[in-house]
């Protein structure tokens, strides 16, 4: 992306939440967007991803600009896992896996065996294969979280964009999950864009750092930000002690 504006409404009345983004997302790489809340995050990712249009510049995956992709085309590039506890609550977890396989099926969305197969090892990646003929309204949290990531495993896009994807889990869960991701982009290569608030995580986690706030972003390494001040910086707060050497927040 490139001098990126986004937010909301018509042009005489839009609400400009982030301007003048510029960053650009490695082939394999694991990158974790973080910001305080209202900074824009979850409207970034859908802009991102075409879901809603950007008001300045340039968004391009691949090096071809978004609004160049079809529909289709764009679903074949681009997985995106949303915050919706609610989604595919009536379908089987297998059901829900194998809608990931939509992009790529005929006109009456028709499954071929080869569909089904490859549905199934997006199941067994992510450990989901046992909830198979369970219903996604039965699933925990953690458990729900992983059938989104083997949906967009199943629509076999080289780049997933996750929305606070460790939201609602408990922290052995949130571990789990990115340990699953960080392992998406280092052995499937998989281009891994995620927001979080879990902050100590990502850093511990993550390979690039996206920092967004009303300031703009500012990317790079864990350490590298850390080592730049960055950190401290954008997380400033009366009490609290940014070890660097560690990349964790302590109480002073």
């Amino acid at each position: 992306m490139r001098a990126l504006s986004t937010g909301y409404g018509p042009r005489r009345q839009r609400r400009i939440v982030a301007r003048g983004l510029t960053a650009t997302l490695a082939a394999g790489s694991f990158t974790a967007l973080i910001g305080t809340n209202g900074a824009g995050k979850s409207t970034l990712l859908r802009t991102l991803a075409g879901l809603q249009p950007s008001l300045e510049g340039e968004v391009s995956w691949c090096g071809k600009p978004l609004a160049a992709y079809s529909r289709r085309a764009l679903s074949r590039m681009l997985a995106v896992v949303l915050t919706d506890r609610n989604a595919g609550d009536g379908l089987t977890v297998s059901e829900l896996v194998e809608m990931g396989r939509m992009p790529y099926t005929g006109f009456d969305g028709r499954l071929t065996e080869a569909d089904r197969a490859i549905a199934a090892q997006a199941m067994a990646q992510t450990g989901v294969a046992p909830l198979a003929a369970r219903t996604v309204g039965s699933l925990s949290d953690g458990e729900r979280q992983r059938v989104m990531i083997a949906k967009a495993l199943a629509q076999q896009t080289p780049a997933i964009l996750l929305d606070e994807p460790t939201a609602f889990l408990d922290f052995p869960s949130k571990v789990s999950l990115l340990r699953l991701l960080r392992r998406l982009a280092e052995e499937e290569g998989k281009t891994i864009l995620l927001s979080t608030h879990d902050l100590e995580l990502a850093l511990q986690i993550a390979g690039r750092v996206w920092l967004l706030s009303s300031d703009g972003l500012t990317e790079g390494t864990p350490s590298q930000l850390a080592a730049e001040g960055a950190l401290e910086r954008f997380f400033r707060c009366e009490g609290l002690e940014f070890d660097r050497s560690h990349l964790r927040f302590t109480l002073k």
